[in-house]
This record gives structure tokens, sequence and C-alpha cells, in this order.
């Protein structure tokens, strides 16, 4: 029973005096006591019943009613037959506890009134069990017929209650979406993440403005790195608040959502044998017909899964080429986790994979997929990566016909080693970064550019520890000002000989002249390179 079922018609004639908003509260028992620290006795879930005899003087309201909080009470009911009506002290602590404060009076006995709540009690969780009988039967009839869709939407309609299947990168495979915004979902995803790496035992709780959430995971696939590319089970409310029959209900629901996932996996088999070929041809440099065959058998695929005829010229539109590694993760993870973040992107997608990599290939959108809208994308996955995880992550330029594909591969290569040389959980570069000196400082050696800016600034920076003189950040400031005296020491905020004398003392401790093209270049690149 709720605390509101101790105002209806039919129950004790008890009187309400604060948090009128919180009455949606369950009851799971009673606790009749006058202690003055009833916290130890406290299980949660009680209606505390009191005659007031701990209350000397106005303080101890507060003691009192903050224990019952921390002890997880749900309401508390003061009895006026001994002290008088309930004092005001009491009523504003309750307000400020958030804690429903009911008034018995006099002519009614506690013992009338712990009789009415344990047939409500009983009489409830007779009903509810008999429902959860009928439901569990629901639902697996559900999950035959239509789709996970129908499941949420029995439980809807049936429990008000709102569920929703995530993706980890925060995509709705299932459930109310409208309910749900974009910033919870990325909250949602990144705390059962979290939960995940640290091995805590599930349901997840989230506390958000919106509300709370439990995050149940829905996988049958226990091994390391699976939680990134599984999907997460969000249900409203508190499911550790629930009965143990509820509860059962919500691991239920992830088993079949885990079942769904699975039947879903298996026809991806035939999809992932295609990506394989295409990657081999491309590797290989395979006729551009033979590659066009091989796309336009993709696309036929997937357009039998929606229902829909395959476009003829399916194979001839603009493709992109993302290559992708996983450090710190086990094979077939990254393949894993592009199947299911790209699909927001395209369903048509190819992911091939082998060991801690992945390559994709999918069909380029109206305006090619920036890399900052992949990174936002994966954004939500840096939650669940270790100390030691990474995802990084090159995107080539669309190429405009299938002979393209090989050389748009090497370019989303390329531009993989140049996300691999930036500091960051998940690091994605793309082909406007190709023609910068960023690709060729990451396709420098790591023991050469070491020395290169070991060379150049490692004097410089061991006179800043000395001396606190501030040469590095002046040398930052110089080359970003073009070598103009009055902007750069504008920028420092320091007099125009202030500067002069500290790029002196850069130039005596280099070497070098920073009045030439070519050393400011060296200095430019060795503090990229920091």
């Amino acid at each position: 029973m709720r605390v509101r079922d101790l105002l209806a018609p039919g129950a004790p004639r008890l009187r309400l005096l604060a948090a009128e908003d919180e009455l949606d509260r369950q009851v799971s028992g009673v606790m009749t006591t006058d202690l003055h620290d009833p916290g130890r006795y406290l299980h949660g879930g009680e209606l505390v019943l009191t005659g007031m005899l701990w209350r000397t003087a106005p303080e101890d309201s507060e003691r009192f009613v903050r224990t019952l909080a921390a002890g997880g009470a749900v309401a508390l009911a003061a009895g006026e037959a001994e002290v008088g009506p309930v004092p005001e002290d009491l009523i504003e602590a309750c307000r400020r506890h958030r804690m429903p404060l009911l008034a018995v009076p006099d002519d009614i006995a506690f013992s009338t009134l712990t009789e009415f709540i344990g047939r409500q009690v009983s009489a409830d969780r007779a009903a509810d069990l008999a429902a959860l009988v009928d439901r569990h039967r629901m639902l697996v009839s559900a999950a035959k017929g239509g789709g996970l869709d129908a499941v949420l939407d029995l439980l809807g309609g049936d429990l008000d209650l709102d569920c929703w299947v995530l993706t980890p990168t925060g995509r709705v495979i299932a459930g109310p979406a409208e309910h749900l915004s974009a910033e919870d979902r990325d909250q949602l995803v990144r705390a059962h993440l979290a939960a995940q790496r640290q091995r805590r035992r599930p349901p997840h709780r989230a506390r958000l403005v919106s509300g709370s959430y439990s995050l149940l995971p829905a996988t049958a696939r226990p091994e390391e790195g699976a939680a990134l590319s599984d999907w997460v089970l969000a249900i409203a409310g508190d499911v550790t608040e629930w009965t143990t029959k509820r509860q059962q209900l919500a691991e239920n629901l992830a088993r079949l959502v885990a079942a769904e996932r699975n039947r879903r996996d298996e026809g991806r088999r035939l999809r992932r044998r295609i990506a394989d070929e295409v990657l081999t041809l491309l590797q290989r440099d395979a006729d551009p017909a033979e590659i066009s065959r091989t796309l336009y058998a993709s696309s036929a695929m997937a357009a039998r899964y929606e229902g829909t005829e395959p476009e003829p010229a399916a194979s001839e539109g603009a493709w992109l080429v993302l290559s992708a590694e996983g450090t710190g993760l086990p094979e077939g993870a990254v393949r894993s986790i592009l199947e299911e973040a790209l699909t927001d992107t395209s369903d048509r997608a190819l992911v091939a994979g082998a060991g801690t990599g992945a390559v994709v290939v999918l069909p380029a959108p109206t305006t090619a997929v920036p890399a900052d809208a992949l990174r936002e994308l994966l954004g939500p996955l840096e939650a669940g990566l270790g100390s030691a995880g990474r995802i990084t992550l090159g995107v080539s330029a669309p190429a405009l016909e299938a002979g393209g594909l090989r050389g748009a591969l090497e370019e989303a290569r390329h531009a993989r080693r140049i996300a691999a040389a930036r500091v960051g959980r998940v690091c994605v570069a793309g082909p406007e970064e190709l023609a910068s000196h960023v690709l060729l400082l990451a396709a420098v050696p790591d023991e050469v550019r070491r020395a290169f800016r070991s060379r150049l600034l490692d004097k410089v920076i061991a006179y800043d520890i000395e001396h606190q003189a501030d040469l590095v950040r002046t040398l930052e400031a110089f080359l970003r000002s073009d070598g103009s005296w009055t902007r750069c020491a504008a920028q420092l905020h320091v007099h125009v000989n202030t500067l002069r004398y500290r790029i002196g003392r850069i130039e005596e401790l280099t070497g070098r002249d920073l009045s030439r093209l070519e050393d400011r270049v060296d200095f430019y690149l060795a503090l990229e390179l920091a």
C-alpha cells in the first residue's frame, strides 16, 4: 500500500500535516516507538507510529525526524492521546525532511491503525503476485509477437512504467524516446558503463534531474569489454525498492532484451561475411567491378531486411571508409562497438574486423560524416574504458565510386595514425587533417619525435624550472604572433624589452635564431610534439 491509502475513504480518520507531495511512497510495514533514537531498528519502508513521549524540547523534533529519514522510514504518524495536538516544531521538521506526517486523533488506537495497514499490505501482496504471473505470461507473448516495442508498450500501459532499451552510445532501440531527453540518455549510459567497469552489481542506480532510474545490463555475454557494445535496460524508478516479485519481473525483462539482441546478432552474421570479403578485395586491390558487385549484394540484403527494393545503382554512390583501432580492449570489441554505434548513422554500414581493429565501409551521407560528429557519438564510451583503454578512428573523404575505395582505405588509416598521436580516450581524425603538418608528425617514429623535441626544448624547459623564467610560454606566444614583438608583448602583458631579453635567452640556450623561418618552423613542430 501507499501512504495516500491511509487518507482514502474507509481508512482510519487521520489528518495530513506535512509533505503532501510524498504520498506515493510504498508502505511495507509498521513500527511503534517512543525511543529517542529508533534508527537501529529501521529497515526501510516503515510507517512509524509514535506517542511523542521522546519530545522534551522543540529541538528534539529535528533530531527524531532526521533519524527516521536516514533509516528509510516512509511516513510518521503522531498520536495525540498522550501529549495533545502535534506541535509546530515537529511539523516543520517533517517539512524540511520531506517526511509525510499524519496526526492520529485521540479516539483512534494504534492497534486499529496497525491492523488496517497489515490487511492492506497482505491484500496488495496477494494481488501483486497474481498480476505478476499474468504479466510474465503477457511479456513472453508480446516478445514472440511484436518485438521489444510491444513488450515495453505493455509495461507502459499496464503498469504506467516507462522503460527504454539503449545502446552504449545512447541510441534508443525501444521505448518511448520522447520521454527521455538526449542529455538524460547520455548520462544514463555513462553511469551504466562506469558501473560495469567498476564491476558493481546491477541494478545500477542513476539519479538525474528528471528523476531516478535503474539500469540493468541486457546481455548474455559476460566477457570483458562486452558492455561497450551491449544494450542496457533503463527503467524509471528505483527497482531496489520494489518487492521481490517485481524485481524478478525487471530481471526477466532484461533477459528478453538480451535474447532479442542475440537474435539480431544472428542476423548480422551474413553481413559480417560480406564486410570481411569487401575488406579482402580492397587489401588485394581487386577489380573495381568485383568490389561493386559485392557492395550491391550488401545493399540488396539490407533492402530485403527493410522490406524495400534495392536500387540498381546502390553500389555506385559515394562511400566513406573508417579505420579504427582499440587499445586495452579484447579482440572483436571495436567491431561490435562500431556495428552498434553506426546503426544511427547508416544501417547499411559494413564493419569488417580482425583482432583489435576494424574497418568500416558505409554509404556517404549527403554531407560527409565529420570527425567531430563521430567523436561526439562515441563520447559516452569513455566512461567504460579502463585506464589503458582507447579507441582511435580515422575517416576518409568520400570515394565517388568503388574504384576509389582502395585509396579511401589508405586515407582512413593515415587519419587514424593522426588520431593515435593525440591525447584522449576516444580520438577521431578526418581527411581535412591529411593536408597539414599533423600527418607528417604522425608518420614519424616515436623515438625520432622524442629526440627532436628533446634537442630543441630540454634546455629551455630546464631553465624555466630552475629560474621560473616562463620561456616556453613566451616562445609559444611569439610563434602565435607570427614574430610580431608588439603583439606578443601585449599578449604576455610584458614590456617589449622584457620580451626581447627572453627570446635572446632562448636563442642562447638552443643555438637557434628566431628571426629565421626555418628555426621558427622547428620550434613550432617541437611544441606541437610536446
